[in-house]
C-alpha cells in the first residue's frame, strides 16, 4: 500500500474504496507536528493501514527534523507499542528554519 502526502491538507492518507484513510496533523509551533486523528474506513480495517499512516508521518517528521505530538488515541496506543519508532531530539536535518 502506498501513504500518500497532502501538505496543504496537512494529512497523509492512503484511498481506499469506501473514501480516504487518513492520518491528519497540525504545526505546533516551529518544531513539532501534533498527530491529532486517524481514521481508516471499513475497507481498510484490519489491513495495517493505520499502522502505515503513522510509520509515514513519523518517517516524514524525522526527514524535516520535528519532534512529534500525538493527541490522537490511535497514534498515543501505537507509540507506546512501538517506542523506539519515536523520532529522537534533535533528529533529522539541522538549521531548520520553517515548517
Amino acid at each position: 500500500m502506498t501513504v500518500q502526502h497532502d501538505p496543504g491538507g496537512f494529512r497523509f492518507f492512503v484511498p481506499l474504496p469506501d473514501g480516504d484513510a487518513e492520518l491528519a496533523y497540525a504545526p505546533f509551533g516551529d518544531d513539532i507536528l501534533d498527530l491529532h486523528h486517524t481514521q481508516v474506513p471499513p475497507s481498510g480495517q484490519g489491513l495495517g493501514v493505520g499502522d502505515a499512516l503513522v510509520r509515514a508521518a513519523l518517517a516524514y517528521a524525522r526527514s524535516q527534523g520535528l519532534q512529534v505530538m500525538a493527541t490522537c488515541p490511535y497514534v498515543q496506543a501505537w507509540l507506546r507499542r512501538h517506542p523506539e519508532e519515536r523520532p529522537s531530539p534533535g533528529a533529522g536535518r539541522s538549521g531548520r528554519t520553517g515548517a
